[in-house]
């Protein structure tokens, strides 16, 4: 990396710290409010939801759809987030006696996932108040950290910076717009876009830097080991579908049989894995980046395992 690369790579790690400092919110002054959930309204919207592919449900029906997928979706992040926040801890060290902005940029994406995670801790107690019993998120974070980080730094951060990429679409393009949601989900969602885009920044600072320093060989195990951690999220995807549509049959007051319980199922998958997978892997930004690191035929082993989904 050339000396003109690396200022500039300074320049943009300190304007992510300006903004920082610009966007920076607290959980119950700016966000809560003392604002409850109301069970009337919407957290997700139908283009995340995918309310259409529930044919069966009424309104009503899809409403409560998409206030679990509301309270999953919350829950999916705070997950992600405790693996995002140990890969960026142990990333600054690598910037201990070098570029200080970039030591502060990271120490700020992490000051700023602790307090992510907390939000969505207080968010998933907020909505249980409000919804009915038997809602489970089984999910151990801490395992799945540790099985992710025992990828390789390049893989990681992949699947970091097309997380964070997808947060901010799914806030500009979908959350944002629909006027129907409930307030309360909508700022949740437009503080967390608000620091989600630094983040997304240095995710992508830090895996160019990765790569610079890795040959092809280590570059094609860490394209494997994205596709498996692609494959595992797929597999929370799918557990966490089974619950979710065994919590909507047994709370929506109604009789379910056992052909209609299945097609809400399989809407459920349909829907987390547009939210979590395929959104993010369509991403332009995401494309663009990934495509500037990897092979023809490493692109094409990727697409090959979104395809065999």
């Amino acid at each position: 990396m050339n000396a003109t690369m690396i200022s500039s790579d300074s320049q943009r790690y300190a304007r992510t710290v300006e903004s920082s400092k610009r966007v920076r919110w607290e959980i119950d002054k700016d966000v809560i409010r003392g604002r409850r959930f109301d069970r009337a309204q919407k957290f997700l919207p139908d283009g995340l939801s995918l309310a259409d592919e529930f044919t069966t449900l009424s309104p009503g029906e899809r409403i409560f759809v998409s206030q679990i997928q509301g309270r999953t979706y919350a829950n999916i992040f705070g997950l992600v987030e405790r693996f995002i926040n140990a890969k960026v801890l142990e990333l600054s060290h690598e910037h201990w006696f070098g570029d200080q902005h970039a030591l502060e940029a990271l120490v700020r994406f992490s000051d700023e996932e602790l307090k992510h995670q907390e939000l969505f801790r207080r968010i998933d107690r907020m909505i249980g108040d409000v919804l009915p019993t038997g809602y489970r998120f089984d999910v151990d974070a801490n395992a799945v950290a540790h099985a992710v980080l025992g990828k390789s730094t390049w893989a990681v951060l992949a699947l970091t910076l097309d997380i964070e990429l997808f947060t901010q679409v799914h806030y500009t393009q979908s959350i944002a717009p629909d006027a129907e949601l409930s307030e309360l989900f909508k700022d949740v969602f437009l503080y967390h876009w608000k620091e989600e885009s630094q983040h997304a920044i240095l995710d992508e600072l830090e895996i160019v830097r990765n790569d610079a320093e890795m040959t092809a060989g280590q570059r094609d195990r860490a394209v494997t080991e994205f596709i498996e951690l692609v494959a595992a999220v797929d597999g929370i995807l799918q557990a966490q579908t089974k619950n979710d549509a065994s919590y909507f049959v047994a709370a929506c007051g109604r009789t379910v049989d056992a052909a209609e319980a299945v097609a809400i199922e399989a809407a459920f998958l349909k829907a987390y894995r547009w939210q979590y997978i395929y959104s993010g892997a369509q991403q332009p930004h995401f494309q663009k980046v990934l495509s500037g690191l990897i092979t023809k035929e490493q692109g094409q082993r990727i697409q090959a395992a979104l395809d065999r989904l």
